[in-house]
């Protein structure tokens, strides 16, 4: 089931932001989302937290500035997501700025699985022969692998977002806002964030040092672009810290001021950067160089985002594209195959899904679980093999249902049962042997029953209300295209009654409508749904500006609909 409801404003707030020369419906959007203060909605470099404010952050600089004037070695290990790879790639690039001696590694996910584990530690000690492992968007979890570097006389630094487990690695220095203890204001930092912080903190202990003073210092500004696309492609909170990171990223970008290897992706995607927006970076930029960590290797991805080579970038830019196409083919196929797998789910009778089939791949799980959330709306997992009678599940949950905590739940009730797991709320992986798996789904579907109730697997979607007769422009929608909208701040979805002047279905998918609200009418479309609507209809809906030759229309974007 699927319900509409309005998202409460507080009119107290609303008309705050209005006296502070807010528009008003905008004003009403950011106070439906929490906000009261105009000051919260700077996208300034100086309104950010100060480093500072990071646990061991002082030590990470300190640590890396002695490193650096040693001349040790330093190679950074990357995870193989987007976050992953724009986390490497700034911290290549800042450290190099500021002198180092770095190289950096990215493990293939099926051979080494995730993290820094023993296995990768020895692969880095052959190949590269580091002083320093530095981790970058892992390594919370990695107690194995801090304790192989430490007996090969590597020092570790981890940088990570993650939530940690029961212990900590015990490695020189960790960095991450969700460790305990660490009193940083924003646990909402994704990995490439964590790295920019480090690298802030790093500048400022070398112009402490005289190394730099404030003429001839790396601009760290520069790295903003890679912020944002990991920041924003990692689905993490857009708090306020966040917000002005992604917002100075995207400023870059639409002046032009971007590394090769983003402006290719860009143009490979066949966007346009003088109008970039969150929605490019997470869907379409995001998706490229994620594809690569999916199915082949993030070093492409990696070295994308480092050339400075326009020739180069759009040569591996298309071989990223490429790659993304496969992804898709491939992801086509395993929803066809999930979901004759649940021909005869009852979502009435599940709180969970969990699906296995011995022919998928298992760098595409993660999507056909989102996939499968999004239509079923109940925590996914999907299964793929991954040698030697282990599979491999990647999970995406609700809200309400933290995921991770789930699975420790599970690990605890039924001991043995996982092999591994970790994550966050929303999304985590696991893994275990096949024979478990019937064993799994059972205690899964346990813990699912216990915390999840009727009203929680009903999808709602939120709504900011009816919209002005006036905001129906395309001057409007460029208002609301120049916020930072995204995770934990949702785009504004709008909300009225329609009377339904006509409907037919396109490409047999989508619901094409002639919608009339006091006399105006509006196209509308609803992708991915053919069912017709009454006569009158109340719509949840987005604004988007459909240009179509050579003119540009308002058009209402359908997120769902039912007759009134």
């Amino acid at each position: 089931m699927t319900r509409i409801a309005i998202r409460p404003c507080p009119p107290q707030d609303a008309e705050k932001l209005r006296q502070g020369g807010i528009h008003p419906v905008l004003a009403r959007l950011y106070a439906a989302r929490g906000l009261n203060d105009p000051a919260d909605l700077s996208s300034e470099l100086a309104a950010l937290i100060q480093p500072s404010g990071l646990l061991h952050i002082d030590r990470a600089a300190e640590f890396l500035a002695d490193s650096i004037a040693a001349g040790k070695r330093m190679v950074i290990v990357a995870d193989y997501d987007c976050d992953g790879a724009t986390a490497c790639a700034t911290a290549i690039r800042g450290l190099r700025a500021m002198g180092a001696k770095v190289d950096f590694i990215v493990p293939n996910r099926f051979e080494y699985g995730y993290g820094l584990t023993p296995e990768i530690v020895e692969l880095t000690a052959r190949e590269k022969s580091p002083d320093i492992i530095i981790t970058v968007d892992n390594g919370i979890a990695s107690i194995e692998g801090v304790e192989e570097a430490k007996r090969r006389g590597i020092d570790v630094v981890v940088t990570d977002h993650h939530l940690p487990g029961d212990s900590l690695p015990d490695a020189r220095v960790i960095v991450n806002p969700n460790q305990p203890a660490c009193g940083f204001p924003s646990k909402h930092l994704a990995g490439v964030g964590v790295v920019f912080y480090v690298l802030l903190a790093l500048r400022a202990e070398l112009r402490r040092r005289g190394v730099f003073d404030a003429q001839n210092q790396p601009k760290l500004d520069s790295l903003l672009d890679l912020v944002a696309l990991g920041t924003v492609a990692d689905v993490v909170r857009l708090d306020t810290n966040n917000r002005i990171l992604v917002a100075q990223g995207l400023r870059r970008m639409r002046a032009g001021r971007m590394h090769a290897g983003v402006a290719a992706l860009f143009r490979v995607a066949g966007r346009a950067t003088r109008s970039a927006s969150p929605f490019d970076l997470g869907f379409a930029l995001g998706p490229r160089l994620n594809a690569a960590g999916r199915l082949e290797d993030m070093s492409l991805g990696i070295e994308c985002l480092l050339t400075d080579d326009e020739t180069r970038a759009w040569e591996l830019a298309q071989q990223l594209n490429d790659i993304n196409l496969k992804r898709r083919e491939i992801e086509a196929e395993m929803q066809d195959g999930a979901l004759l797998h649940l021909d005869d789910f009852q979502p009435a009778e599940s709180t969970t899904i969990c699906v296995y089939d011995d022919s998928w791949h298992q760098g595409v799980i993660g999507i056909v679980a989102s996939r499968l959330k999004e239509r079923f709306y109940r925590p996914t997992i999907t299964f793929a093999p991954a040698g030697d009678g282990m599979i491999k599940g990647s999970g995406r949950s609700i809200p309400g249902f933290h995921l991770r905590d789930a699975l420790d739940l599970v690990s605890k009730r039924a001991p043995g049962v996982i092999d591994k797991f970790g994550g966050h709320a929303m999304a985590a992986g696991l893994s275990l042997r096949a024979e478990a798996f019937e064993h799994f789904c059972a205690a899964f579907e346990a813990v699912g029953q216990a915390w999840l109730s009727e009203s929680q697997l009903e999808r709602v979607v939120e709504t900011d209300g009816p919209l002005e007769d006036g905001c129906y422009t395309t001057q409007f929608i460029e208002l609301l295209d120049g916020q930072v909208w995204g995770q934990g701040f949702a785009p504004p979805v709008f909300c009225d009654e329609f009377r339904v002047l006509s409907q037919r279905i396109l490409k047999d998918r989508h619901l094409k409508l002639m919608l009339e609200k006091n006399g105006i009418r509006f196209d509308a479309i609803w992708f991915g749904h053919t069912d017709a609507l009454g006569e009158r209809a109340r719509v949840a809906f987005r604004l988007d500006a459909n240009e179509y030759n050579g003119v540009t229309r308002v058009q209402l974007l359908v997120e769902h609909a039912e007759s009134a």
